[in-house]
């Protein structure tokens, strides 16, 4: 998949020319590539924004290093004016230098690495009269610009969810099905298989099912292992008990040590958080740690400024959300406060920003990241890939609510990872649909 200006003509299949800002350079480092037989080119501005990225440890610094990296193998000695070769099957790559029009700079007020862009773009337009010229920017307003000056111009969409309401939800209501059928959920030791698989077509590993005969319903999940249909029982966990359908799935889930990896997804206040804490406390003797991360971003993307302590005094206001569900688990557990504080005291129990988690190997692990919705597809794999043998990897956020400026619902690294991964035997998700804070936090989560 490409940018969707990539769909553009696509019945005369003329090669575009695509022009990439350095936000979509920083998104993914390898996103030359993903053009087909387009051409693709950078201004020489974004270069110049690039050098300001080569250091740091975080993940847009890793990907300009790789982007350069890339680059540098690419263009050999000199990289000429008609470009290089991306590739079998894949377009030319160069960087547009000494390209400018007069017609911006009475148009804006300043002289920004954004409008020499935009600049360039224009002047190459001009220039390109054969063909689409196409830029692609990460930028909402820059997309804006660009389209007011009569430029072509897109989001990048290789890593991209296509309809937002076709997200898979891990669950589905099936409804007027036989009284007998519910009837043999209860009365299975096990698995029900035979009867039900043409009442719920093509089921998928992990999926839930509330199924319901007008009277009587069960609430069941497919075992693509046992290849049946097994009956979830509402069981409280740490003296949390589920209040609805959709976190008694997400309990079965977590406590399930043969998924792997779990996604959930809700809006604020519907009990993500918590459940994974109590489904990780609950599971404490069967794993070596638990480690609690989330993205350090403030509120409305403002820093708070230098901050008086050490590295732990610093973070522990970005933390606070996950200290505020361990206080509702020791008011549950009032008998397992002394232990949790000597689990943290022995680092049985680490709540760390994911800044730190970069380079670790976690084994026997239930690592629960939080907020995981402002985080991008390729700082998802980053963590992922971080599990060792008999690691658990729980990803929660709200994908309606981004905090990241380069991101959205559609292409967060959530979003990806739902997407990506529904089907597999190791994988279960969950949308949580309910909230259960307070009916306060309820109405003003619908209203506000």
């Amino acid at each position: 998949m490409i940018s969707e200006a990539g769909t553009l003509n696509s019945s005369v299949r003329a090669t575009r020319l695509f022009v990439l800002d350095t936000n979509v350079i920083l998104h993914d480092a390898r996103c030359i590539f993903s053009f087909e037989e387009h051409d693709v080119a950078i201004p020489i501005t974004v270069l110049e924004e690039l050098d300001r990225f080569k250091k740091g440890n975080g993940d847009i610094h890793l990907q300009a290093r790789q982007f350069l990296r890339e680059l540098d193998k690419l263009s050999g000695d000199v990289l000429s004016a008609k470009g290089v070769s991306l590739g079998e099957g894949l377009g030319n790559f160069r960087v547009l230098i000494g390209l400018d029009t007069d017609r911006l700079r009475k148009t804006f007020l300043a002289d920004t690495a954004d409008h020499r862009i935009l600049s360039t773009t224009l002047a190459l337009s001009e220039l390109e009269v054969d063909r689409d010229v196409v830029l692609v920017t990460k930028d909402t307003n820059l997309r804006m610009k660009a389209r007011a000056t009569g430029l072509i111009s897109q989001d990048y969409t290789t890593d991209k969810v296509k309809d937002f309401d076709t997200l898979y939800t891990g669950k589905r209501l099936i409804s007027g099905v036989s009284s007998n059928l519910v009837s043999s959920f209860y009365e299975a030791s096990n698995t029900v298989s035979e009867d039900i698989v043409d009442v719920i077509p093509e089921p998928i590993s992990n999926e839930n099912f509330i199924i319901r005969d007008g009277s009587k319903s069960v609430l069941a999940t497919y075992s693509q292992t046992d290849h049946g249909f097994r009956r979830v029982n509402n069981s409280p966990c740490m003296g949390i008990t589920p209040r609805n359908a959709e976190q008694v799935f997400a309990l079965q889930a977590l406590a399930n040590d043969d998924v792997k990896l779990v996604t959930l997804a809700g809006r604020a206040g519907c009990g993500k958080t918590l459940l994974a804490l109590a489904a990780a406390l609950d599971a404490r003797n069967r794993y070596r740690q638990i480690l609690l991360a989330r993205p350090i971003v403030p509120l409305s993307n403002r820093d708070l400024g230098f901050l008086p302590g050490d590295v732990e005094a610093k973070i522990d206001p970005y933390m606070q959300p996950l200290y505020d569900n361990l206080a509702v688990l020791h008011h549950e557990n009032p008998g397992l406060k002394e232990e949790l504080k000597k689990m943290m005291d022995d680092k049985q129990i680490e709540i760390a920003p994911l800044a730190y988690i970069r380079g670790r190997s976690l084994q026997r692990t239930f690592f629960i990241v939080d907020e995981a919705q402002n985080l991008t597809p390729h700082e998802v794999k980053t963590i992922i890939t971080r599990a060792g043998e008999g690691t658990k990897i729980i990803l929660t956020g709200d994908i309606q609510q981004i905090d990241h400026p380069y991101l959205d619902s559609m292409s967060n690294g959530l979003t990806y990872v739902i997407n990506r991964m529904k089907g597999q035997e190791m994988y279960a998700h969950v949308t949580l649909e309910r909230g259960v804070r307070s009916e306060l936090a309820e109405v003003a989560s619908a209203l506000l």
